[in-house]
């Protein structure tokens, strides 16, 4: 049976290492090459025609997003990496790389499962690029309504009293957002959003996420019960 061949290019040895520890123990990937940065990545990846690419994102000189226009011609790339900002997977996917894996939130049978299906068009994507990838994917459908919808929270803002971040992570709530994934969008800790969050439940005087959307997209106002 003819093995996947994979190239692996991070800048961490330590990663690197364990990624080729993890993809030798299959039958049917071979790791060929390790690269430390995309120039190396390139070079490595037309010497060696890999299968697949693992390519991280931040690395010394030429860095992964500089790097994968390059190599999405000579092979298919799976990001792998531990930057999770939603303009870092949007572009890099539309740079044309095959999926987006987040360190930390894929197991071994994930990584494997992706490398197998990512040569034969089936992207994968952890929690966190999924995330991201649905927002981007709301906001570009549905572009005037969310000029107006934009006006009428700028407007909810004013009347609700919230500031102009309560008001950004009231719409990242309301959009279906976990405390994580608010704080990576936002570049902030968890405990600082749940300070937003307590502050803004109060001004919505909501108890729950559910009432608090309610009261924020206009299907029910201050004083009026949130269900039904």
């Amino acid at each position: 049976m003819a093995r996947l061949s994979v190239l692996i290019a991070d800048d961490d040895p330590v990663i690197r290492a364990g990624l080729t520890a993890i993809l030798r123990e299959a039958e049917d990937i071979e790791v060929i090459a390790q690269a430390a940065d995309g120039r190396e990545a390139l070079s490595f990846a037309r010497r060696y025609a890999p299968d697949v690419i693992l390519l991280d994102v931040r690395m010394p000189g030429v860095d992964g997003i500089s790097a994968l226009p390059h190599l999405v011609q000579l092979a298919p790339v799976l990001m792998l990496t531990y930057s999770q900002e939603a303009e870092i997977v949007r572009e890099a996917l539309l740079l044309g790389a095959g999926g987006y894996l987040v360190h930390g939130e894929f197991t071994t049978d994930e990584l494997l499962r992706a490398v197998r299906d990512v040569p034969v068009g089936r992207p994968h994507f952890t929690p966190t690029a999924a995330s991201a990838l649905l927002a981007e994917l709301r906001a570009s459908s549905h572009p005037q309504r969310d000029v107006s919808q934009s006006t009428e929270r700028l407007n909810n803002s004013v009347v609700f009293g919230l500031s102009s971040r309560e008001g950004e992570i009231m719409d990242l709530i309301a959009s279906g957002m976990n405390n994580q994934q608010i704080a990576s969008t936002c570049f902030i800790s968890e405990k600082t959003v749940k300070n937003h969050i307590n502050r803004i439940f109060a001004k919505l005087q909501s108890a729950t996420r559910s009432e608090a959307i309610a009261r924020w997209l206009g299907t029910a106002r201050p004083g009026v019960s949130g269900h039904g």
